[in-house]
């Protein structure tokens, strides 16, 4: 069972992390967080160092959030391997799309605005793409030994250049505010790289 501080701690994250993921980091200041989360303006620090540790708990929540919802995809038993990768990037293009083409992966945000700013974001957002790439190599490795994939294809490899496309196509549909960029990412992903069509 939580406690009453666990519980408001992570009430803040969840409301930072909204308007992160809208706003930018830089961009989101404490009073509108705590505005957010209906805490008190002097309550930050009893749960948080700093606003970069608070900020570092928010990248902890993108990935715990949007990190269970690709395992409950990826790691399932309903349909291929290569059906749930294609799966996994519908679902996030629906989301994209319902959201006017706006927003961007939260992570990949963070790497752009706090990659060269903060050593800290830095390793933690890099540990989080190794996340990504990892449940990438997992699901294509669980295809290429199914048979479906050229066992010559290094899965690892792949994975990063893979999550490095779509965190490029979601960039580009939020320049365009088109979702095409991730319809011609998922073509190309299957097609180009993987060698194999779209699966039905």
């Amino acid at each position: 069972m939580k406690t009453q501080k666990q519980g408001t701690r992570e009430r803040i994250i969840e409301a930072g992390a909204r308007i992160i993921h809208k706003n930018g980091f830089n961009n989101t200041g404490l009073k509108e967080i705590l505005d957010a989360a209906d805490i008190p303006k002097g309550s930050f620090y009893f749960y948080f160092k700093n606003k970069e540790d608070f900020g570092l708990q928010v990248v902890d929540h993108y990935v715990a959030h949007f990190g269970q919802m690709a395992m409950e995809i990826l790691a399932g038993t309903d349909g291929s391997p290569l059906m749930r990768f294609r799966v996994l990037h519908e679902k996030f293009r629906d989301f994209y799309q319902a959201q006017e083409c706006s927003l961007g992966c939260p992570v990949g945000n963070l790497a752009q605005e706090m990659g060269d700013l903060s050593p800290a974001f830095r390793k933690r957002l890099s540990n989080a793409i190794d996340g990504m790439a990892s449940m990438y190599c997992s699901v294509l490795a669980e295809a290429q030994q199914a048979g479906a994939l050229d066992p010559a294809l290094d899965v690892r490899e792949v994975s990063y250049f893979l999550v490095s496309g779509w965190h490029g196509a979601l960039v580009r549909m939020k320049v365009t505010k088109d979702i095409e960029p991730l319809n011609l990412f998922m073509r190309m992903a299957f097609e180009r790289v993987l060698g194999v069509p779209l699966p039905e």
